[in-house]
C-alpha cells in the first residue's frame, strides 16, 4: 500500500466499529436477562404475594338518617319520606407497631427473589369514640347505626397468614375484605355498638403475620405514630415519605424507629377519605450487587477498556518497532469483549467478585499468550498481561466505588495520557512514519 499508515489507521477504525457492534450485543443480552429477572419477580409475587403495605386500624360505622317532608300545597300537598346514608370515621389517636421481617427468599430457576415474612405487635388506642355519634342534618328525623368495625387494609390479602385481634382485651373474630374501595384487600372485625356509648377509651392489639416481596410500606395513620421495625436483611433501602428517625444497619441486618405527628402526614385524612393513595414509609430488600446492574455498568466501560488496551498495544508497537496488524488488534478487542460475556454468564451462578476474578484471569491469562508472540518475546507478554490485570482491577474499582467513579475515571486517563507522552517525549514521528511507508519495522509475530 502506498499510504500504510493510513490503511493501518483505517484498518483500526473497521476493528473499533466492529468491537462496538460487539459491546451493544453483549449490553442487548444484559438487557434480556434483567427482563428475565423482572418477570421472576412478578411470577413469584403473582404465587406468593406482592410488595405489602399496612394501612390502618381505623373505626368506620355506617348510619342511615330518616326524615318526612311535606311537598305540595292544597290537595297537592303530600308527605314525603327522605333519608341519607353516611359513613363515620375514627383513626386512632395513638399507633405503636413493633414489627420483624425474617427474609425468606424465592427462586425462579436461577433468579433469586427477595421475599419476606413480617411478625408485627400493633396497638392502637382512641381516646374516645365521639367521631363515632351520628349528628342529625334534619328536624325531627331518625338516626340509626350500625355497629361500628375495626378494619385493616394490606397491599395483598394473600401473604395475610395469620391475623389475632384483641379490642378491650378480648379476642375478636375478623373477617376478610374492608369496606373501603380503594383499599379492598385486608380484614374487619365488627365491634359492638355499647363502645361508642360507653365515651370510654378504646384500646385494640393485633398480631400479625404478613408474607410479602421485595418492599413493605406502613401508614402512619394515628394522631401519633412509633414504628419499631427489624429484620435479618444487611442492606435496606428506605423508601416513601419519611426516613427512620433513628437506624443502625450491621452485618446481622438493620434496626429502624420512625416517630410521627399527624401535623405531618396526610395519612389520617387520606384514609378517613378513602383516598386511592394513602401516604407511608417503609424498606425495600434489594439486593446491593445486583449482578446486571454491574454487568451492564461494567459493559458501558467496555469501549474505554478495549481503546486503552489498544493505546497500549500501539505504545509498545512504536516504542519497539514492531508493525501489529489490525487482524491482531481484532482479535485482542474480541477477547476483551469476550470478557463482559463471561462476566454476565458466571455472575448467574457465582458471586460478582469472584465471577469478575474468574473472567478477568481467564482473559487475561489469553492475552498475555497471545502478547507473547504478537510483542515479540514472553517478558513483553507478560508486562502485556500485567498492564491488563491491572486494568481489570481499575475497573472493578469504578463498579464498586460508584459515588467516586467520575473521579477515578478521570484520574486513570490522566495516568494513561501522562504515560504514552512521557514514553514518546523523544520520539521522532516524522522519522517514525517514514520508516513504515519505506516497510521498515519488525512484523508482529502470530506463531
Amino acid at each position: 500500500m502506498r499510504f500504510p499508515v493510513i490503511g493501518k489507521l483505517i484498518g483500526l477504525g473497521v476493528v473499533v466499529l466492529a468491537l462496538m457492534v460487539a459491546l451493544q450485543m453483549v449490553s442487548g443480552i444484559v438487557a434480556e436477562r434483567q427482563s428475565r429477572l423482572r418477570e421472576a419477580q412478578a411470577s413469584v409475587a403473582d404465587s406468593m404475594a406482592a410488595q405489602q403495605r399496612l394501612v390502618g386500624p381505623m373505626l368506620q360505622r355506617r348510619c342511615e338518617e330518616r326524615w318526612d317532608t311535606v311537598i305540595g300545597e292544597g290537595k297537592d300537598r303530600r308527605t314525603v319520606a327522605e333519608r341519607r346514608e353516611f359513613t363515620l370515621a375514627a383513626t386512632p389517636k395513638s399507633l405503636d407497631v413493633d414489627a420483624s421481617a425474617g427474609l425468606e427468599p424465592r427462586y425462579r430457576g436461577i433468579f433469586k427473589v427477595n421475599g419476606y415474612a413480617l411478625k408485627a405487635k400493633v396497638s392502637a388506642q382512641w381516646a374516645d369514640l365521639v367521631a363515632l355519634k351520628p349528628r342529625a342534618e334534619h328536624a325531627p328525623s331518625q338516626l340509626a347505626c350500625d355497629a361500628p368495625v375495626l378494619l385493616v387494609a394490606v397491599g395483598d390479602a394473600r401473604g395475610l397468614r395469620q391475623v389475632a385481634l384483641r379490642v378491650q382485651g378480648d379476642p375478636v373474630d375478623v373477617r376478610p375484605g374492608t369496606p373501603l374501595k380503594h383499599l379492598a384487600q385486608g380484614f374487619q372485625a365488627p365491634l359492638p355498638a355499647t363502645l361508642v356509648d360507653a365515651g370510654a377509651p378504646v384500646h385494640a392489639e393485633l398480631l400479625l403475620e404478613l408474607v410479602g416481596t421485595e418492599a413493605l410500606a406502613i401508614a402512619p395513620v394515628g394522631d401519633s405514630t412509633r414504628v419499631q421495625l427489624s429484620s435479618d436483611w444487611q442492606h435496606p433501602s428506605f423508601q416513601g415519605r419519611f426516613l427512620p428517625l433513628e437506624r443502625d444497619v450491621g452485618p446481622q441486618g438493620f434496626k429502624a424507629r420512625w416517630q410521627l405527628s399527624a401535623l405531618a402526614t396526610s395519612a389520617p385524612r387520606e384514609l378517613l377519605a378513602d383516598a386511592q393513595q394513602v401516604e407511608s414509609f417503609g424498606v425495600a430488600f434489594i439486593d446491593p450487587v445486583n449482578p446486571y446492574v454491574l454487568s451492564d455498568r461494567a459493559t458501558k466501560y467496555g469501549l474505554l477498556f478495549i481503546l486503552l488496551t489498544f493505546v497500549g498495544v500501539g505504545l509498545v508497537e512504536v516504542l519497539g518497532r514492531l508493525r501489529v496488524h489490525p487482524i491482531q488488534y481484532l482479535l485482542v478487542g474480541c477477547a476483551l469483549a469476550v470478557f463482559f460475556l463471561l462476566l454476565v454468564s458466571l455472575t448467574e451462578h457465582l458471586a460478582f467478585g469472584w465471577a469478575y476474578l474468574g473472567a478477568s484471569a481467564a482473559c487475561t491469562l489469553l492475552l498475555a499468550f497471545y502478547g507473547t508472540f504478537v510483542l515479540g518475546g514472553w517478558r513483553a507478554g507478560a508486562l502485556f498481561g500485567a498492564a491488563l490485570g491491572g486494568l481489570y482491577g481499575a475497573l472493578y474499582l469504578l463498579l464498586q466505588l460508584e459515588q467516586t467513579a467520575l473521579v477515578l475515571g478521570s484520574l486513570l486517563l490522566f495516568a494513561v495520557l501522562a504515560a504514552v507522552m512521557t514514553a514518546t517525549r523523544r520520539m521522532d514521528w516524522y522519522g517514525l512514519t517514514a520508516q513504515w511507508q519505506g516497510g521498515e519495522g519488525r512484523e508482529g509475530r502470530v506463531g
